[in-house]
Parts: structure tokens; C-alpha cells; sequence
């Protein structure tokens, strides 16, 4: 997508994030997956160089055991056999169903309440999910429970992976830049942690560390070249959790509305093998072969550059970078190909770090972090899915 030549554009008014009540640290989830494993001595070595290199410390998840904060064995019960693969995608499906409305409802009620927009002044619902598929889904729990006009046109994107929040950001932006009276409500939510996988294997188990559950949402406004200040109503980010009555707001320092300038969309050549992710009869099965940090350091910063000349910039010019990190190894990629300081991907690094991977809400919590400091503009979302594909978005 081209840098935006018209007179309308969108602003992002404020953003949301949840996660669930419950969450574990990563030493504690190494214990668990040891014990679930019934590892030996040499399967203990491994799943613990493992989970120390994802470089996580805490992870939320819906599946944790509400008496001891372990897995919850009376869903992912030990593997009986070499050949158990654990519930049924059909389990797995009921489990999503009845876990992520509440989620997405948290992320919303808090972006809402930041940016001082009532549900009725909501135009536009994007929502977006990788990990589980309902219908009616939870787009319908949103309009239902915020509430939401029943009018509210809705869009669903789906099935995307990493990268799904920059696909709705755009479908926001298309939306505003058509309509000056748009305000529209992005919503992503994933529950990844369901799809845990039984099968000892690098992948799975890689899939299995990282991974974790969260929701956040965005409200995005349109807005007239030479409109509203965006300093006449300085809001915050926040987060919260679906089990708490309220929010608290995460900084007192207001910020100013950034607006969404530009997109851009790129397939990498050939590497259609590196990352895949699947619908198997034992839940969502995720592909994330090794060349992966490689491919995308190859071919990353031609896209860049020729992306960010189209609005006269270079990337020197970009002060902060939110870059979803797929893992430790992604990000230094990303870091060494584009010759950023370590400091530029610190936002992404303490994401990873408090969350884990939680698909396509993480690069949305990273951009809350740098909301809530300064001079963090212009600044660049990154992320990566099947295909292998690369989405950006500018944000000044």
C-alpha cells in the first residue's frame, strides 16, 4: 500500500490489552513439561536448554490448573501411549469457543474506556484469530457484550498467524480513510495454548515454549488531515485481565494519537516450506523451520528501504521498531539485518520476555509499550507468517 494522499487518515485513539488471570514462569513450565514428558535425564537436558533460550520468564495461559497453576490435566491429560496425541481438534475448538470471549471483551472494555468512546459510536468491528474458529464467533460476543450496535459492520480475519493485527490495522485504516465518520474497534484474540502438542519432536516442542495466550484492541478514528489536535485529548494505554471488574492504566504519562501512515506486504520467494501452520486432527500444528531467522534477514532489508523511500524516509529515520518476536532468533535477525542498535528492539525483547508469543496480539502490546514513551516516532510494526510473509505498517 502506497503512503496515504488523501485528506482523510486514521488516528489510533487507544489500546487494550488482556491477558488471562492465570500465568506460570518459565522454569515452572520446563518442571511441568519434564514431568508431563516423564523425561530421562537426557529429555530433561533438552527441554530445559529449550525453554531457557526462548528467553522467557512468564507466560498466561487458559489451560493452567486453577488449584496448583500447572497444566490442567483433566484436558491435557499425560500421553498414555507413543501414539496419544492428546484431545481432539474438536476438544481443542469447544475449549477456544468458551475461553476467548471473555478475553477480547477485557481488551476492548479497556481500549473503549481509554479512548472515551461509548460501543454505540463504534462503526467498524475487525476482528482477528489464528488459533480457533467459531460461529457465531467472538466478533458476536463483542457486539453482544460491550455492547455494539447491532449494525456494527463486521469484518473476521482469520487463520493469518503472527502477523494478523497489521491485516486488520489496514482494514481499519481502508475503512476510515472511506468514511470520515468511522470509528472503528480492532480486536485481536488467541488462545495458542491449546494447541500444545504431545509429539516429542524439536518443533512441537520449541511450539510448546513459546507460545501463549492474550487479546488487545485498538480504536481507530478517522480523522482530517488538519483535524483535531492530537494533543487536545491525550490518553494512555492499558492492560488487563479478563477476571478483574477493572483496569488499571499501565503509565499517567499521556501520549499523543499516532496515525497510521503506510503498509506494506511482501511474500518471500521460495519459502513457501519455512512456516506453516495446520489444522491436525490433535489441534493447530505450527512449522517454523531454521532457515527462517536466515530468510528473513536476507531479503528484509531491500523490502524495508524501498518501503520507507516511498515516504522519504530511511531507516534512520525511524525511532522505535515493534517487531513481533516469533522468538530470540528472529529478532536478532531483524536487529543484524537492518544495523539497529540493540536498544531499538528493547520494546519487543521485554514483551517476549513478560508474555511469550502470543501471535497476533504481541506486536499490538508492544506498540502500548512505546505509546507510553516518548519521542518514539515515526516508528515501524514488523511481522512475520506463512508464506513465508513479511507485513509492515508506519506509525508517526
Amino acid at each position: 500500500m502506497k503512503p496515504i494522499k488523501a485528506e482523510l487518515l486514521s488516528r489510533i485513539l487507544a489500546i487494550g490489552t488482556a491477558t488471562p488471570s492465570r500465568s506460570i514462569s518459565q522454569s515452572d513450565s520446563c518442571l511441568h513439561a519434564q514431568q508431563f514428558f516423564q523425561c530421562d535425564e537426557k529429555g530433561g537436558r533438552t527441554l530445559r536448554m529449550l525453554y531457557k533460550r526462548t528467553e522467557i520468564e512468564r507466560r498466561a495461559l487458559v489451560v493452567l490448573d486453577k488449584k496448583d497453576n500447572s497444566i490442567d490435566r483433566t484436558f491435557f491429560s499425560p500421553p498414555q501411549s507413543k501414539s496419544d496425541r492428546g484431545p481432539s481438534t474438536a476438544a481443542r475448538m469447544a475449549r477456544y469457543k468458551s475461553e476467548i470471549a471473555p478475553l477480547a471483551l477485557a481488551a476492548c472494555r479497556s481500549a473503549l474506556d481509554l479512548a472515551e468512546v461509548e460501543g454505540g459510536e463504534i462503526s467498524h468491528l475487525v476482528t482477528a484469530s489464528c488459533t480457533g474458529f467459531a460461529a457465531p464467533g467472538f466478533d458476536l460476543a463483542l457486539i453482544k457484550g460491550l455492547p455494539l450496535r447491532p449494525t456494527t459492520e463486521r469484518t473476521h480475519i482469520g487463520f493469518m498467524g503472527c502477523h494478523g493485527a497489521l491485516n486488520a490495522l489496514r482494514v481499519a485504516d481502508a475503512y476510515c480513510r472511506a468514511d470520515a465518520k468511522a470509528t472503528v474497534l480492532v480486536c485481536t484474540a488467541e488462545l495458542c495454548s491449546v494447541h500444545m502438542q504431545y509429539e516429542w519432536s524439536a518443533q512441537r516442542l520449541v511450539a510448546n515454549s513459546l507460545f501463549s495466550d492474550g487479546a488487545a484492541a485498538v480504536v481507530v478514528r478517522a480523522s482530517g488531515v488538519s483535524g483535531l489536535s492530537p494533543v487536545e485529548q491525550p490518553v494512555v494505554s492499558r492492560s488487563s485481565s479478563p477476571s478483574s471488574s477493572s483496569s488499571s492504566s499501565s503509565s499517567d504519562s499521556p501520549i499523543r494519537w499516532p496515525q497510521y501512515l503506510s503498509s506494506q506486504s511482501v511474500v518471500i520467494d521460495g519459502s513457501s516450506e519455512a512456516m506453516s501452520w495446520e489444522i491436525g486432527d490433535n489441534g493447530f500444528v505450527m512449522t517454523l523451520a531454521a532457515e527462517v531467522p536466515a530468510l528473513i534477514e536476507t531479503y528484509l532489508p531491500a523490502f524495508i528501504e524501498k518501503w520507507l523511500a516511498q515516504s522519504n524516509l530511511r531507516v534512520s529515520d525511524i525511532k522505535s521498531w515493534a517487531v513481533h518476536p516469533g522468538g530470540p532468533r528472529i529478532l536478532q535477525a531483524a536487529q543484524d539485518s537492518l544495523q539497529l542498535d540493540a536498544d531499538m528492539l528493547s520494546a519487543s525483547r521485554e514483551i517476549l520476555a513478560e508474555q511469550g508469543n502470543m501471535s497476533s496480539p504481541t506486536v499490538l502490546f508492544i506498540l502500548q509499550k512505546l505509546l507510553q514513551q516518548s519521542d518514539k516516532f515515526p516508528c515501524v510494526m514488523l511481522a512475520f507468517g506463512p508464506g513465508l510473509t513479511v507485513e509492515a505498517a508506519l506509525i508517526g
